[in-house]
């Protein structure tokens, strides 16, 4: 039995109410990995709040760097949905930030974008190797 089929609740609408509000980015300068994503996203870093230097997104979530120096930071993912009149300038400020960026998740297609799902997209690595990813579409879903 799983854990959903042991814990059952009464039924609800998929997701009724529940949004991700903020997540922790695990960075070894916050300073340097909020900065860089503001700028090649073209946002803005907010004051710090406790330990932890903010980036909003506009869809109500922030990005919340927190310094991690005791161990080396495991790589994560982050995909960034982007309107498709802003995606040529995200490319353009990774290649002027002369940042290499891919079509696919594996870096194995540098300079390229992709053209998943009708849109455009493009991965790149951040100061400490998070792979991150912009795109004009969401994925489809089954």
């Amino acid at each position: 039995m799983s854990f959903t089929q042991q814990h059952q609740h009464p039924a609800q609408p998929p997701a009724a109410g529940v949004q991700l509000n903020h997540t922790a980015v695990y960075a070894s300068d916050r300073y340097l990995s909020a900065e860089f994503l503001a700028v090649v996203l073209g946002l803005e870093v907010g004051a710090p709040f406790g330990p932890f230097l903010p980036v909003d997104l506009g869809n109500g979530v922030t990005l919340d760097y927190y310094e991690k120096r005791d161990e080396p930071i495991q790589s994560q993912h982050y995909a960034f949905l982007v309107p498709e009149e802003r995606f040529d300038a995200v490319i353009a400020r990774l290649e002027a930030l002369g940042v290499t960026y891919y079509a696919d998740p594996a870096h194995a297609e540098p300079g390229r974008v992709n053209t998943l799902f009708g849109g455009r997209g493009a991965y790149f690595a951040d100061p400490d190797g998070h792979n991150l990813e912009v795109m004009t579409r969401p994925y489809a879903r089954p």
